[in-house]
């Protein structure tokens, strides 16, 4: 199976996980990170969930699935430890068109979920199509070492200095050189070193007056 990579917009979607123990709630996690509206349904609950209900933050339904369910959901997670219903849950989903995940079952999912490192802005997906989860972990861990929290810090001021040149009616084409300019001049180092003097000095040569990193972060 060669899957087609995709980045998904959830926010404000509903999403429903079914299966209320660890791996659901690990589910319901990235789901809420990325600001959808999530539904579990599960008569067993563990974990964090009831707390994440309590705070208005899921709705919970302490009872067994129901296809209906279903009705008004942009995806399914199917996290139970329940084969059969694992299956109804993805042929529910198949007939409606619905994007489904079953945990760790690829040949009943339209779509799986990769590993990932998160670096604020900066999302790093790994999928080995389902052949060896052992090795998506393993490449986690080693580019988690490898990106550091430099590269969210990074992300957001570049993010800012694009929104200050907006508003200045710069033409997006026109940023491109600047941008590179930015990175092969070893900002990120500068950042990861918390060099700000030299940022700053970068900064005022390559945009000119007005670009300042303190003031730049807290935009």
């Amino acid at each position: 199976m060669r899957y087609y990579p995709v980045s998904l917009d959830i926010k404000n979607r509903k999403c429903l996980v079914v299966g209320g123990g660890g791996v659901g709630a690990r589910k319901v996690v990235t789901l809420l990170d990325s600001g959808a509206k999530v539904t579990v349904i599960s008569p067993v609950v563990r974990g964090n969930l009831l707390e994440l209900a309590d705070r208005g933050l899921i709705i919970l339904e302490k009872r067994p699935y129901r296809k209906t369910d279903l009705d008004g959901m942009f995806l399914v997670i199917g996290t139970t430890d329940d084969e059969e219903l694992n299956l109804q849950i993805s042929i529910d989903a198949e007939k409606l068109n619905m994007l489904c995940n079953i945990a760790d079952r690829p040949k009943v999912c339209n779509f799986i979920l990769p590993s990932i490192v998160n670096r604020g802005d900066l999302t790093i997906s790994i999928s080995t199509s389902g052949k060896s989860p052992a090795l998506a972990k393993k490449l986690r861990i080693e580019l988690k070492e490898q990106f550091g929290n430099e590269y969210a810090d990074f992300l957001r001021l570049m993010g800012a200095i694009r929104e200050k040149l907006l508003s200045q009616k710069h033409e997006p084409e026109a940023h491109k050189h600047l941008f590179e300019q930015l990175i092969t001049r070893s900002l990120l180092d500068m950042i990861r070193g918390n060099r700000k003097d030299e940022i700053d000095s970068l900064l005022s040569e390559v945009l000119g007056e007005g670009f300042r990193f303190d003031e730049l972060m807290r935009t």
